[in-house]
């Protein structure tokens, strides 16, 4: 088989982030400037980053943080309209401490305001889907296993 024979295959955009709960279980979300709605931090991954290096810089670059991610909780793969194939991973967070909400800053603009929400309101902060994919990472901490999942809904 040559080359102009192969097959296509595909090319999704590949983005990671990071689930933090606070001692209540509540999810951590950040309000993005440029979305109408909130969102888990994190961000697309860059040309040779695997996933967890880019959700690390991506935290470091928007909240001014440094925390450990623990191990990843969900792959979604979930395709968007105008944007194609997209591979979305999570990350757990853990816990942010008291000093580090405080030491939270948003340097870039990027982000504009972070809140605590209870996972059975996510639907009033962002789409369908973001919450499916949320509650099946909060799912798969509690199970302590990784879930595969696509449109946010574990398979």
């Amino acid at each position: 088989m040559t080359a102009n024979e192969m097959p296509p295959v595909a090319t999704p955009r590949v983005a990671a982030g990071a689930l933090f709960l606070d001692d209540e279980g509540r999810v951590f979300l950040v309000h993005p400037s440029y979305k109408k709605h909130w969102d888990i931090p994190g961000g697309y991954v860059e040309p040779g980053e695997s996933p967890r290096a880019a959700c690390m810089r991506e935290i470091r670059e928007e909240l001014c943080l440094t925390p450990a991610l623990g191990p990843m909780l969900v792959v979604d793969w979930a395709p968007a309209e105008h944007e194609g194939d997209k591979l979305l991973f999570i990350f757990s967070g853990g816990s942010l401490s008291p000093e580090q909400e405080r030491d939270i800053r948003f340097v870039d603009g990027e982000l504009t305001e972070w809140r605590y929400v209870s996972a059975e309101s996510l639907e009033e902060y962002g789409p369908p889907r973001l919450a499916r994919r949320i509650r099946t990472a909060i799912a798969a901490l509690n199970n302590g296993m990784s879930s595969y999942a696509e449109h946010g809904s574990a398979i």
